[in-house]
């Protein structure tokens, strides 16, 4: 797609690097055929096609418009077009841009900037989401519908992760490990809403002898400032991360891993972000190498040696492959097989491909498409009768959850419940 780039964008990095991804589209409309909003509404404008020829606007005009901005916020930033373009087309560099100029153009009203704010300042931090979790959940038995649906409830804390038992490391998957050692991304709201699946890792991670180590100093990977295209935020915590990271790293670990695949996405993006600082563009590279997604340091011999066997009430599964993980990180069918090693019976599930509408922040700035993706999502999943849906992203299982009252659990969470001690 040939494009004349305007002069307001002539020395802008990340314009020439949309200007490049749009060279290689040919407009054929495969990923309209796989976009979740494409689908619900029928709108060429709310399909990968039709944004990208938003975004040819912006980059040839130079400003955006406020159809640009309805159309762009609709996005859920899936990835799944990516997955189905035959022409490798980088939409997620082309949106990146389109996003970053609504922000600089369009004015938004009062209510919108105060929300994205409050998103912007109470996710990242923890604190004020871990307050406003503790004042819903004593209020939840009040609410009604939706509302209450949205607040998750309480769990029981989990059992102490325990440290790494002595001997020779159980080695399996696909990381060779010669340190011994991990850094677990703790996440910013992970341990509010179900403190398990850390602890679940961490313990699983014992048991094979592996150290896992945590920096509190960087608990939040930066995607809710990326996700609102604030890009001075979102730089700002990548280097504070980098920094914070610096002593684990030069100290030697085998791997960086969030249990959030949504994090992991994010991580494997710091090179990319960072492409240009001269300072922390090595150290993002470096880091980028390093990570990997929890599927990736497991595989079925290391299930069976670890003892896990799902009980029989708990082995019918229906698995939901997040975005960030299947499109985002390109492990599409990387969990099953632990799954399936543990005794669970993965059943069939239509429309895999599909996101859940959760997507970040999306659930909270997009309710409605979310609340309709959401249903979309539960009705092939429960379509089977599972007696469990099991996924791999805290806001997919957080999301999914508030529309069910089957048990959604993290694949990890699944696993360290059925493992024998000992």
């Amino acid at each position: 797609m040939d494009t004349r780039i305007h002069e307001r964008y002539a020395d802008d990095p990340t314009a020439r690097i949309a200007t490049q991804a749009l060279r290689n589209c040919v407009h054929c409309g495969f990923c309209n055929a796989t976009c979740p909003t494409y689908q619900e509404l029928g709108d060429e404008l709310d399909g990968p096609r039709g944004r990208i020829y938003l975004i040819k606007q912006v980059l040839e005009q130079g400003e955006a418009d406020a159809a640009t901005g309805r159309h762009l916020d609709r996005c859920l930033t899936c990835l799944n077009c990516m997955t189905t373009c035959p022409s490798g087309v980088n939409y997620a560099h082309l949106v990146e841009f389109g996003r970053e100029a609504v922000e600089r153009d369009i004015p938004r009203g009062w209510r919108e900037r105060l929300l994205r704010a409050a998103l912007k300042r109470a996710l990242p931090a923890g604190w004020p989401f871990r307050l406003a979790l503790g004042a819903g959940r004593l209020a939840r038995p009040l609410l009604r519908g939706e509302l209450r649906a949205k607040v998750p409830a309480a769990l029981p804390a989990p059992p102490r992760p325990g440290r790494p038992a002595g001997g020779p490391v159980l080695q399996g998957g696909a990381v060779p490990f010669e340190h011994g050692r991990v850094l677990l991304l703790a996440g910013c709201v992970h341990d509010a809403i179900d403190a398990r699946i850390n602890a679940a890792f961490q313990r699983l991670m014992a048991a094979r002898g592996i150290e896992v180590v945590q920096v509190s100093a960087a608990r939040c990977c930066g995607a809710v400032e990326h996700h609102l295209s604030d890009t001075e935020r979102t730089h700002a915590r990548l280097r504070a991360n980098l920094d914070a990271w610096a002593p684990a790293l030069d100290r030697g670990v085998d791997a960086v891993v969030s249990t959030a695949s949504g994090c992991g996405a994010m991580l494997r993006d710091y090179a990319h972000l960072l492409e240009g600082d001269d300072e922390y563009q090595e150290r993002a590279r470096e880091l980028t190498a390093l990570v990997r997604d929890p599927a990736e340091l497991f595989d079925a011999d290391t299930v069976t040696a670890l003892g896990i066997e799902v009980a029989d009430e708990d082995r019918r599964i229906a698995w939901h492959a997040p975005c960030t993980l299947q499109h985002g990180q390109g492990l599409a069918g990387r969990v099953e097989p632990l799954l399936r090693a543990a005794g669970c019976e993965v059943l069939p599930v239509a429309e895999g491909h599909l996101c859940c509408g959760s997507a970040g922040t999306y659930s909270i700035t997009q309710p409605a498409m979310a609340r309709q993706l959401r249903d979309r999502k539960l009705a092939n999943l429960e379509a089977a009768a599972p007696a469990r849906i099991v996924s791999a992203n805290i806001g997919c299982l957080s999301h999914l959850q508030s529309g069910t009252e089957r048990g959604v659990e993290h694949w990890l969470s699944l696993l360290d419940r059925h493992r024998r001690e000992g």
